[in-house]
């Protein structure tokens, strides 16, 4: 780093002007304000340049740059989508509906993020994407963000930290705090604990490390939906986050949030998430708590079921599960409802996003894997009153990857994040060997009689 910047300082301010002049051309017009991000840069790194120094914006601007770089967030591949009705359905024709469909976009590394696509299904079914920007931005990031006091010690708790540090901590600080009275209340620990030994060092780290696992974002009303990019940001997350399952949520009161639980991974080990929005400008990001937060593919039932929540998972990387809480960030006591059957699912079952709704009972899009490790989708049925009851199950896989579909970065597989009904028809978005995305649709009608008939 010293290097970088002792030549960058070297220069003169007209030359300094040549080269910043030289990068703008290029760069310019592939990013939203790119002056703002080389600033932002440039402030990390400036700690290094002695305090005494006066630099002109060119410089500061030039130095940005020589600490920056483009990331390809899909130069990997698109893949796992979720689709939800958009909150807004203003100008749609009569019987169309417009749609959001998120993707893991996997890039250098493997780190992956979250964005969006939005579309219109016609009242004929006709489905179309709308156009894509080749622009995208990152949100910002709340910087005082507020906590639940109770929801935080239980999580602490489930950590392992009961009394000690952790009462110390939080005993001062009121129902609802900030991030910025969290660290003060650290910073009184700390000055009356001297000598400050491993154990509290420890502690408070992993306090912080909670704090900022719990994070809110908001973008600008003036990007499009496909220029809004979901990108890691809490330490749980630093390789990537994956495979969220977006649905509608409406609550018994009639009122409408979106949520999506998602795998956080820091290349050592996953940990469920969760995700709040009503409108995708604003979300909120939050660790789940309870002994059956883990392993990957949680999936939120988008109502209450006998006023209380619902949630499919897969505790054991085995079996299909649902459990049932009071306390819609709270999950425990998980009860197996599916185990693998046909040998097409012989090696584990999981779901392919949050149950749909029908007469007939909770249509659940299943993903099966068997021999050399492929992935179809399948479906099963859920009582819906007593979605612990499974009363339809198809015996032959409903989706197998085929032709192309099977090559890709991870081969031989098709796999949901989420699916939703338009009319009779079932929109089923689905990724292609971990490499790319379609969209198919089918009567749900068939469906639905298939899975009588096979119950």
């Amino acid at each position: 780093m010293a290097n970088i910047l002792t030549r960058a300082l070297a220069l003169s301010e007209a030359e300094a002007d040549t080269q910043l002049q030289a990068i703008l051309a290029e760069f310019e017009s592939r990013h939203f304000d790119i002056e703002l991000h080389l600033l932002a840069h440039y402030e990390k790194v400036r700690s290094h340049i002695a305090p005494q120094a006066t630099l002109s914006r060119v410089r500061q601007l030039l130095i940005g740059a020589l600490f920056s770089g483009e990331y390809a967030l899909e130069s990997a591949a698109l893949f796992n989508p979720s689709i939800v009705p958009h909150p807004d359905q203003s100008s749609v024709p009569e019987g169309g509906l417009r749609f959001i469909m998120s993707l893991r976009a996997t890039g250098e590394g493997h780190i992956s993020s979250i964005e969006f696509r939005t579309g219109v299904i016609t009242s004929d079914g006709t489905i179309s994407v709308e156009p894509v920007s080749r622009l995208v931005a990152l949100p910002e990031v709340v910087p005082n963000p507020t906590y639940k006091k109770s929801r935080f010690i239980t999580k602490l708790q489930e950590m392992g930290f009961v009394g000690g540090p952790a009462t110390a901590v939080m005993d001062p600080l009121k129902d609802a705090f900030t991030l910025s009275e969290l660290d003060e209340s650290m910073r009184q620990v700390r000055r009356e604990s001297k000598p400050v030994g491993r154990e509290l060092r420890r502690a408070l780290e992993c306090f912080r490390w909670l704090a900022d696992s719990n994070y809110e974002i908001n973008f600008s009303s003036k990007l499009a939906m496909s220029e809004r990019i979901i990108f890691p940001v809490s330490p749980n997350e630093t390789n990537g986050i994956e495979d969220a399952r977006f649905v509608r949520f409406i609550d018994d009161d009639g009122s409408a949030m979106y949520c999506a639980t998602y795998t956080a991974y820091n290349g050592r080990a996953i940990l469920p998430q969760f995700i709040e929005t009503q409108d995708f400008l604003h979300f909120r990001v939050l660790t789940l708590n309870g002994s059956a937060v883990q392993n990957k593919g949680m999936a939120l039932f988008p109502r209450r079921v006998n006023g209380r929540y619902a949630m499919l998972s897969r505790q054991d990387d085995e079996n299909l599960f649902i459990m049932f809480s009071d306390n819609l960030h709270h999950w425990s006591n998980p009860h197996v409802i599916l185990r693998p059957s046909a040998m097409w699912e012989s090696v584990k079952i999981g779901n392919c996003g949050s149950p749909i709704e029908t007469e007939a009972g909770w249509l659940v899009i299943t993903h099966g894997v068997g021999p050399m490790r492929k992935y179809c989708i399948g479906a099963v049925l859920l009582d819906l009153n007593d979605p612990t009851k499974v009363i339809g199950r198809l015996r032959d896989p409903l989706l197998c990857p085929e032709g192309n579909e099977r090559e890709g970065y991870v081969p031989n597989v098709v796999y949901s994040c989420g699916s939703m009904l338009h009319g009779r028809e079932l929109i089923l978005p689905y990724a292609m060997s971990d490499k790319a995305s379609a969209i198919a649709s089918m009567s749900v009608d068939e469906l639905l009689e298939a899975l009588k008939a096979s119950s």
